[in-house]
């Protein structure tokens, strides 16, 4: 017996994706100057389905998403990078085909393209005295090797005269372009950072402080300074749906880590023990377990973990260190879960 007739009518088992968010706005991006933006969707259905084909409505958008099949209650990414080639403000519309289903899901993104950096209107929540920024916090999200992507700083002269920015200490794997060169008093002008992804040492977390150059022989200081991240994911095999049931799944015991109670009585170092395991059915390798900021240290007892096997990872939060951390305290586990490769904790204080 086939089991659409065990089914009652209407529960035919088949794939149904969602979006977490079907329309994003974008805000201001400038001219030619491409946009990465991400949908999370999930197969709110009873069985796996696929991703067969994806339709933008325009030769600006290239998507890039999943072909494994997405089992019932997974969720994956689709990445889109927009790359405006008009001005005036837009509505793009990305058609998401999936096993199925003859109705695509249609996923909308929206926002104004400026001409250039003078009629950026956002906001400069970083001061550093003659400059002001958009951000001094870049992160690299969920890339790839051969990958090429770019981050822009918006920079605000604060003066009555004509500055020249440039940042200090850019390692190997990053370039920066500066529109324009001179900076007029007043005005906005951007820096466009590019990564190299093929310069980066290995899969996971790669972290590095670099500086604000606002005049002639300005100096390194806590004042001046932008922090970078890159976390570059492991290119995976593909799977076939039989190799997908088999694969190697993380599970981990919470993805949030609360120090605040142990904080209270304690204003040390503190240490707390989560579990993680596998529940697949082959092998699951540890690529790398790393930290945002200096304010973390861990240690794992196993890299590589049986099928339904577990292994101990403890986190310990220094305290002293906390006060003198912008960023929040976060784990990164990186691993050949074809599912989920990245996987981040979040620590409370």
């Amino acid at each position: 017996m086939c089991l659409a007739a065990l089914l009652p009518t209407g529960m035919l088992a088949q794939g149904r994706l969602v979006a977490e968010s079907e329309v994003l706005n974008v805000g201001e991006i400038l001219y030619q100057s491409p946009r990465t933006l991400t949908y999370r969707l999930v197969n709110r259905g009873n069985a796996a389905t696929s991703i067969t084909s994806v339709v933008p409505s325009c030769g600006c958008t290239q998507v890039k998403c999943p072909t494994a099949p997405i089992p019932a209650g997974e969720a994956v990414e689709l990445t889109a990078i927009f790359d405006a080639r008009t001005l005036g403000t837009f509505q793009k519309e990305i058609e998401v085909y999936a096993d199925g289903t003859s109705e695509p899901l249609y996923l909308t993104f929206q926002g104004r393209v400026v001409a250039d950096a003078s009629d950026y209107s956002g906001t400069f929540p970083v001061d550093m005295g003659t400059v002001k920024l958009s951000t001094a916090d870049i992160e690299f999200d969920d890339v790839n090797m051969g990958d090429r992507p770019e981050a822009n700083i918006m920079v605000l002269n604060n003066t009555r005269n004509t500055l020249r920015p440039q940042l200090m200490h850019l390692p190997s794997y990053l370039t920066a372009t500066y529109h324009p060169e001179q900076l007029a008093a007043g005005r906005v002008g951007r820096i466009a950072l590019k990564l190299n992804t093929e310069r980066l040492l290995g899969y996971g977390l790669t972290q590095t402080t670099i500086y604000m150059a606002r005049q002639l022989g300005d100096k390194v200081s806590s004042d001046n300074e932008i922090d970078i991240s890159a976390v570059l994911l492991p290119k995976l095999p593909k799977r076939t749906a039989e190799q997908m049931t088999k694969a190697p799944a993380l599970i981990v015991e919470a993805d949030t880590i609360d120090f605040a109670p142990q904080l209270q009585k304690h204003h040390g170092k503190v240490k707390q023990t989560i579990t993680i395991g596998n529940a697949g059915q082959t092998p699951l390798t540890v690529y790398s377990v790393q930290v945002y900021g200096n304010a973390l240290t861990v240690k794992l007892s196993e890299r590589k973990i049986k099928p339904d096997g577990k292994a101990k990872l403890v986190v310990t939060l220094d305290a002293e260190r906390l006060h003198r951390q912008k960023k929040e305290p976060r784990v990164l586990i990186i691993t050949d879960d074809p599912r989920h490769p990245k996987t981040i904790l979040t620590c409370k204080h």
